[in-house]
């Protein structure tokens, strides 16, 4: 082989490897730029992730935050509907002994006023008629004549202040002081309950009866909103007084309002 094409050889050789050099050191170039941009995704996506995490945290702390309201919002509720039933019960006669509570006088304070007038004249009929469409058992008459017996009374007006107790009859008025005298859970024969709360008298008197006792479907210390009331002189015998039960409302009350009362219970 002569010497020029040696060199020519030796010179394409060279090259070639030169050339092979060249792409390797980009193609490693490359790689390590791909795997540094890979790295700096892989950061992005990991950082995006966090944040996506952090906001999604903080929405269902939000979405925890308004369950809660919720929920205190729905106990709420549920705690008067609860308060609510047990009133219902209570006032329908179904309570436990250890639930009734000592009162007082002063849940009775005021001025009171007989409905058995307002029965009379008619203002009750819409009651009545109420009560027959609730229960067929009794026609609206039938309730009307019972509830007649139960309100009938001569004492069309009461006045609470303090101790002292005052009966209006026959245009004429009588006051006595009372004292409590501790309270009888009766048991009636339709198996439901109430409570007499009796006060006995504290002076001589010709005209008050040495007892009352009252019942309202109340059995711890509450302002009334209507009463039934029993007098007489022999504690024992009135707790057998199941068939007269004169019932008063607040004096400024008119016929229609006691109605609507009346239903509205």
């Amino acid at each position: 082989m002569n010497s020029s094409i040696k060199m020519l050889s030796i010179f394409t050789i060279t090259a070639f490897l030169a050339a092979g050099c060249g792409s390797s050191n980009s193609a490693e170039e490359a790689s390590a730029d791909e795997e540094k941009n890979n790295g700096s995704s892989s950061e992005t996506v990991e950082t995006t992730e966090t944040e996506e995490e952090t906001n999604s945290n903080s929405h269902n702390h939000e979405n925890n935050h308004d369950h809660d309201d919720d929920n205190n919002h729905n106990h709420e509720n549920n705690h008067d509907h609860d308060h609510d039933e047990e009133t219902e019960q209570i006032y329908n006669g179904y309570f436990e002994d250890e639930q009734v509570e000592d009162r007082s006088l002063s849940d009775l304070e005021g001025d009171w006023q007989s409905v058995y007038l307002y029965l009379l004249d008619g203002e009750l009929n819409d009651v009545f008629s109420h009560k027959a469409e609730q229960d067929e058992d009794m026609t609206e008459e039938e309730y009307k004549e019972y509830y007649e017996v139960g309100y009938e009374t001569n004492v069309d007006r009461i006045v609470f202040e303090d101790d002292t107790v005052t009966f209006h009859e026959d245009g004429e008025a009588y006051s006595s002081e009372y004292s409590y005298d501790g309270y009888e859970i009766l048991t009636y024969d339709a198996g439901n309950r109430g409570v007499r709360f009796i006060f006995e008298r504290m002076d001589e008197s010709e005209y008050m009866p040495q007892y009352i006792q009252f019942s309202d479907h109340i059995i711890s210390p509450t302002k009334s909103d209507h009463y039934h009331l029993y007098w007489g002189d022999n504690r024992e015998e009135l707790l057998e007084e199941v068939t007269n039960w004169p019932t008063y409302y607040p004096s400024d009350m008119d016929g229609h309002e006691i109605a609507h009362e009346m239903i509205a219970h």
